[in-house]
């Protein structure tokens, strides 16, 4: 089968979830089909020269088009959501709209024969016109429409509320259109994959889990300080923004009254300068980004928190916690789209009740210790990715016949 990858974010290196996600699976399916990956880089900088070395040497052929998405900072940025109020597609899908993108999937569908179209991302699903060849399967890492209801809910300041609460109903209507084009969904949890089907009406839809490289997590080692807490994940992504501002102005300052040796790592990826000087503010907190490897500090902290009240899909940042026998303490949302039970496998706790869920494993760390080794063994048994990828080749072979 040849099959055509078309993302706004290339994967490597695998930086984030997302891109961990779309490697992985390209990687293992590679082995069996032709794999053709369009796509262009999220931000500025990226050395698509080695980018494109690393796919040619996976047998993946890599077609990367040099044209970053628009900066998200600085005054034309401000200009561009200013005028975003007089467009009809929510800000982040028409800063996606490139016509360098439309160019290369126009002539690639001249010029061969291709049995599917896979979409990382609903916004480029419009980019490939309807009467090029091959039936098209739309990958669904998140419902956006949640994420940004969600964003609405938790927004303050009247105008900043009603700018997200348009942007929430402009990926209402636009989500909803590339659910229906698309001939298949694939989303990464039941929940999103009902919440496609009853809000959007694509009866099409299948589930391929996210996953977690099991022998690269094997790899963890290190002494575990049960007073270090970690929090991992890319610090550009609106949840994760949401979820180390919570951190910061709540639950690991109400943790450092009552356990002044508690520690805050903040691990990930484009922070922003204003998060980093505010981090270093906090006292106990400290803040590394753009690490080359996440393994070490999964192997000296004590407990990974995941606050997240805004997110969608599956976190990533569970499972590699979890493949490392790293005790987890979440929130509902946060472990939502997993196939783990609180109490088992992981803690639950919502906001208010993260940081005397925190003490209390920092205090007597056992029976977390002892859920994450029933977790490791649940993760291992669902999550490798070579699970998953088994799941999505399924869907490429629904899909095309």
């Amino acid at each position: 089968m040849h099959t055509v990858i078309v993302d706004g974010d290339i994967s490597y290196p695998p930086t984030s979830g997302k891109r961990l996600r779309t490697l992985n699976l390209m990687q293992r399916l590679a082995d069996r089909h032709r794999v053709t990956y369009i796509a262009r880089p999220s931000s500025a900088g990226q050395d698509l020269k080695q980018a494109e070395e690393y796919f040619k040497d996976n047998r993946i052929e890599p077609i990367l088009v040099d044209d970053p998405v628009a900066r998200k900072k600085g005054p034309f940025f401000y200009a561009r959501l200013f005028g975003n109020l007089f467009s009809s597609l929510p800000y982040s899908v028409s800063s996606h709209q490139s016509g360098s993108m439309r160019a290369a999937l126009a002539q690639y569908a001249a010029t061969h024969q291709v049995d599917l179209w896979q979409f990382e991302w609903s916004a480029y699903l419009n980019l490939l016109e309807r009467a090029a060849g091959g039936r098209r399967l739309l990958i669904a890492h998140n419902v956006d429409t949640l994420i940004w209801q969600r964003y609405a809910e938790h927004t303050d300041g009247f105008l900043k509320r009603s700018y997200v609460r348009k942007q929430w109903k402009k990926f209402e209507r636009f989500e909803g259109e590339a659910f229906r084009h698309a001939d298949r969904v694939a989303a990464v949890s039941e929940e999103d994959a009902r919440l496609i089907r009853e809000r959007f009406g694509q009866p099409k839809v299948d589930v391929v889990d996210n996953g977690v490289d099991i022998h690269y997590f094997d790899q963890v080692h290190g002494e575990r300080d049960p007073f270090h807490i970690l929090f991992l994940g890319a610090l550009d992504w609106r949840p994760n923004i949401d979820s180390v501002d919570l951190l910061l102005t709540k639950i690991f300052p109400a943790i450092h009254a009552q356990e002044p040796r508690a520690k805050l790592e903040i691990v990930g990826r484009h922070p922003s300068q204003g998060m980093i000087e505010r981090a270093h503010t906090v006292p106990g907190v400290r803040l590394y980004h753009d690490v080359p490897d996440v393994r070490p500090f999964l192997g000296q902290c004590g407990v990974m928190a995941v606050p997240l009240r805004i997110g969608g899909g599956s976190r990533l940042k569970i499972l590699e916690s979890l493949a490392s026998a790293l005790p987890v303490v979440s929130t509902t949302v946060g472990a939502e789209g997993l196939d783990l039970t609180p109490g088992e496998h992981y803690i639950r706790a919502e906001e208010d009740q993260m940081a005397s869920a925190l003490l209390d494993v920092m205090r007597d760390p056992g029976p977390a210790r002892m859920m994450a080794e029933k977790g490791r063994a649940h993760v291992r048994e669902l999550y490798d990715w070579d699970v998953v990828a088994r799941k999505l080749e399924a869907v490429w072979e629904k899909c095309v016949s």
